[in-house]
C-alpha cells in the first residue's frame, strides 16, 4: 500500500507538471502569436530630407511706362512668347513731352558725331599740326633762353666788331665836338651841334650793343625766360599726349563719350515704348490702345518659365547634409498622381530664426516642367541626401530606446530576444544597421512589449510569471 501511494503521488505530480508545461507553452504560443514580425533583409536605402515650398519663375518682372502719354499700339497678349528687346507697346508720338519728341533729333546728331569720331582723320591731322607747332615753340623758347645768358650773347668776332664800331663812334663824336668848338657863327654852331648830337646817339647805341653782348640777363629778365621755357615745355607735353590718343585711331575716351550721348538720346526716345528686358512669357496685359498712362503705370507681366524653381526652408539639423547638385523629387497638391524630378541649385549659407527655429533656404530647380506647373503652386520636395545599395535594413517602427541605447526585439527559437544596435542612414520607413547581432532572415518584432525581461515568458511583464 505504501508503494502504491508513492506511485499515485508521482503520477499526480507528473500530470501537474505536464499541465503546467502545456499551459506555459500555450501562453508562449499565444504571446508570440500576438507580435507582428518582419524578416530582416538587405536592400537599397534612399535617405531624404523633405520640405515644402512655392514655385517661382527663374526671372520675372512687371513692365511699367516711364513717361506719360496715350497708348498707341499693344503688340502682345497674355501667353505670348516675347524675345529679348521685342517692342510690346508704344505711345502716340504727339502725346509725348517735348523732351522725348526732340530725342529723335538728338539721336541723329549724336550718331553722326559718333561716326565722325570713328571714321574721321581730322583729329589725327590736327593733333600732328599742334604737336609740330608746340615743338617749334619749345625750341624757340630754349634758344631765347640760351642766347641771353652771359658768354652766349655773341661770338668773339661779333664782340670785336662791336668794339670797333664803338671806337669809330667815339672818334666821330670827338670830331663833331671839335668842329662845334671852332664854329664861330650861329648857323655853323647849330649845324655842328646837330651832327654832334647824332654822333653821340650812334656812340650810345654802339655802347649799349657792346655791353649787351658782354653782359647777362637781369633777375626779372631771367625769370621771364625761365617761365617762357616752362610754358613751352608744358604745351609740348600736352600736344604729345593729345597726339598719342589719336595716332592709332579714335581715342577710347572720345568714343565712349560719343557713345554715351547716343545712348542717352536713345534712352529718352525709348521712353515712348515698352520692350522685353529678357526672353519670356507674357503673363499679364494691363493696357489697351487709347489708355492714358503716367510714369509707373503697369503694362505687362513677364516671366521666364523655361526654368521653374522651388524655394524650400530646411531645418538647421538637416542643412549640412544638403549640397548643390543633389537629386530631388517634387509633388504638387494641384497635380494628382504625378511626380517631377529636380536638382538642388542653391543652398543658403545664413539661417533665419523664426520663433526659436532656425531654417535655411534651399533652391531646387524642376528638371522636367510642363504646362501643369505654374508659379505660386505649393510643392512637396524630397531631396536625396544618401543612396545606399545592398545594406542590412530594419523597419523604423521596430526601434526602441532603452537606457539611452537603441534596441530591437527579434524572435529566436520562439523566444523574444533584445538586441542592441547602432543605426546609419535612415529613410521614412527603414534604417541601415551598422552594428548589432542581426542578420538577414531574422524575424524582427514590430510591436515589442513595453517591459521586457529575458527570464520572463514572451508577452509577460516581469514579476507576473505564473500569475
Amino acid at each position: 500500500m505504501k508503494k502504491r501511494w508513492i506511485w499515485i503521488a508521482a503520477g499526480v505530480l507528473a500530470v501537474v507538471v505536464i499541465a503546467v508545461l502545456v499551459m506555459s507553452a500555450r501562453a508562449r504560443s499565444s504571446a508570440a502569436s500576438s507580435f507582428q514580425t518582419e524578416e530582416i533583409a538587405t536592400g537599397s536605402l534612399t535617405a531624404q530630407v523633405g520640405a515644402t515650398g512655392t514655385v517661382h519663375a527663374n526671372q520675372s518682372a512687371t513692365l511699367m511706362f516711364q513717361t506719360a502719354g496715350t497708348v498707341d499700339k499693344v503688340t502682345a497678349k497674355a501667353g505670348d512668347q516675347a524675345k529679348r528687346d521685342e517692342i510690346l507697346a508704344e505711345l502716340e508720338r504727339t502725346s509725348l513731352s517735348a523732351n522725348v519728341i526732340l530725342a529723335q533729333a538728338d539721336l541723329v546728331e549724336a550718331e553722326r558725331a559718333l561716326e565722325d569720331v570713328l571714321a574721321s582723320n581730322t583729329a589725327k591731322a590736327q593733333a600732328e599740326l599742334a604737336l609740330a607747332n608746340a615743338e617749334d615753340a619749345q625750341k624757340d623758347a630754349e634758344y631765347r633762353w640760351t642766347v641771353q645768358q652771359e658768354g652766349y650773347r655773341a661770338s668773339p668776332e661779333t664782340i670785336r666788331a662791336a668794339e670797333a664800331k664803338l671806337l669809330l663812334a667815339n672818334e666821330e663824336v670827338n670830331h663833331y665836338k671839335a668842329l662845334h668848338d671852332r664854329a664861330s657863327g650861329d648857323s655853323d654852331k647849330a649845324l655842328t651841334l646837330v651832327n654832334l648830337h647824332a654822333a653821340e646817339q650812334r656812340r650810345d647805341t654802339a655802347l649799349r650793343e657792346l655791353n649787351w653782348y658782354k653782359g647777362k640777363p637781369t633777375d626779372s629778365d631771367q625769370a621771364i625766360l625761365d617761365s617762357e621755357v616752362a610754358v613751352a615745355e608744358a604745351a609740348l607735353e600736352d600736344a604729345r599726349r593729345a597726339y598719342e590718343r589719336v595716332k592709332d585711331g579714335p581715342n577710347e575716351g572720345d568714343v565712349a563719350a560719343a557713345q554715351a550721348r547716343v545712348d542717352a538720346a536713345r534712352a529718352s526716345l525709348e521712353l515712348a515704348q515698352i520692350s522685353a528686358p529678357f526672353a519670356g512669357t507674357i503673363t499679364s496685359v494691363d493696357i489697351k490702345p487709347g489708355d492714358l498712362v503716367t510714369p509707373g503705370t503697369a503694362a505687362f507681366g513677364l516671366a521666364d518659365l523655361s526654368h521653374l524653381l522651388v524655394d524650400v526652408e530646411v531645418s538647421e539639423v538637416d542643412i549640412d547634409s544638403l549640397k548643390v547638385g543633389q537629386d530631388a523629387t517634387l509633388t504638387f497638391d494641384a497635380i494628382q498622381d504625378k511626380s517631377y524630378q529636380g536638382k538642388v541649385t542653391e543652398v543658403g549659407q545664413v539661417g533665419v530664426a523664426v520663433q526659436g527655429v532656425v531654417n535655411f533656404e534651399v533652391e531646387v530647380e524642376v528638371l522636367d516642367p510642363d504646362d501643369s506647373i505654374k508659379p505660386g503652386m505649393t510643392a512637396a520636395v524630397d531631396i536625396v541626401v544618401t543612396q545606399l545599395e545592398d545594406v542590412l535594413l530594419i523597419p523604423n517602427r521596430s526601434v526602441r530606446v532603452q537606457d539611452g541605447q537603441r534596441v530591437v526585439y527579434v524572435m529566436r527559437d520562439g523566444q523574444l530576444a533584445q538586441v542592441k544596435i547602432t543605426l546609419g542612414a535612415s529613410s521614412d520607413s527603414y534604417s541601415q544597421i551598422l552594428e548589432g547581432d542581426l542578420k538577414a532572415g531574422d524575424l524582427i518584432v514590430l510591436n515589442p512589449p513595453l517591459v521586457f525581461s529575458e527570464n520572463s515568458a514572451p508577452g509577460f511583464v516581469q514579476g507576473m510569471r505564473g500569475g
